[in-house]
């Protein structure tokens, strides 16, 4: 395959490891847009991140022209085979204090991004692919929301989604309707907000951030942000991994695993709303990288 040529996604921040997994000095190896790349924390515990090389066996040893840039933020580390903005989109929920802030999992997934996040917006599927835990029969209609594309904030907002959910995390005691905001302030990453069953004034925060390894896979790093003073941080995650891992045979069972942006490819619906507009904001924006263009 073509390494990417698109000069949106190389300039983007992108994730490419979770810093709760990162050992002080051990290097990691990835795989970011078709570029091997190499990570590590240093002394200080910040990230340094190079493309990878046989004669460079740990982060002092990086020649400072040849790393990349890299951040940490949201629990991962994050770096950019372009010139990335100054700041990463913001997640006020993330310093709150009373918050468990947890990398659910990293799931491979033979799929594009655009494909992954398309997914992650669509609440049609719960009754079905979910049932029992987000969804269930009869409760299948997607009810009228809101989308809009904010220029001023260069994201996709989603308001007054709205569907009951037998048991919509693990603080749940119950079935009930469960509020959902969707954003999508990044083309490979989007955040949900959902109704917290511990404080009704509040929202657990759960946000997707997909590492382009190439047009047709990413790896998918789940973060939660998430209010539950009772259970352990591993029944909190196997939780949003069981849900992960019931969208991923969908995901990889998709044709064409790019995401075609011709309005005319695929037939939408009403509940299609959040994709139309995320189809819509990607063309706007020239993206080409895991998708298939509008044809001139």
């Amino acid at each position: 395959m073509t390494k990417c040529l698109d000069p949106v996604i190389l300039n983007l921040w992108h994730p490419i490891g979770a810093i709760a997994e990162a050992v002080p000095g051990g290097v990691q190896d990835t795989v970011l847009l078709e570029e091997r790349l190499s990570f590590a924390l240093n002394a200080d515990g910040e990230p340094v991140v190079w493309r990878s090389r046989p004669d460079v066996q740990g982060p002092d040893r990086v020649p400072a022209a040849d790393r990349l840039p890299a951040r940490s933020t949201y629990g991962y580390v994050w770096t950019s085979l372009g010139s990335p903005p100054a700041e990463l989109f913001p997640i006020p929920e993330y310093e709150e204090p009373d918050r468990r802030k947890l990398n659910a999992a990293t799931f491979g997934v033979n799929v594009s991004a655009p494909r992954a996040i398309e997914n992650f917006l669509d609440m049609g599927h719960f009754p079905y692919v979910h049932t029992d835990i987000l969804g269930v029969e009869p409760h299948t209609e997607v009810k009228e929301y809101d989308v809009e594309i904010s220029v001023d904030r260069d994201e996709i907002l989603a308001t007054r989604c709205r569907f009951f959910q037998p048991m919509a995390s693990t603080a749940s005691d119950g079935g009930a309707d469960v509020d959902y905001v969707y954003r999508v302030p990044h083309p490979y990453c989007s955040v949900l907000y959902k109704s917290s069953p511990v404080d009704e004034a509040r929202r657990d925060v759960i946000a997707v951030f997909l590492q382009p390894v190439d047009q047709e896979h990413v790896r998918a790093h789940m973060l939660l942000c998430v209010l539950d003073e009772d259970n352990e941080d591993k029944v909190i995650k196997r939780f949003q991994q069981t849900i992960f891992g019931q969208d991923k045979p969908i995901l990889e069972n998709q044709v064409p695993k790019r995401l075609p942006l011709d309005p005319r490819a695929e037939t939408p619906i009403r509940a299609d709303k959040s994709a139309i507009a995320y189809r819509r904001w990607l063309s706007q924006k020239g993206i080409t990288y895991g998708v298939i263009p509008v044809a001139a």
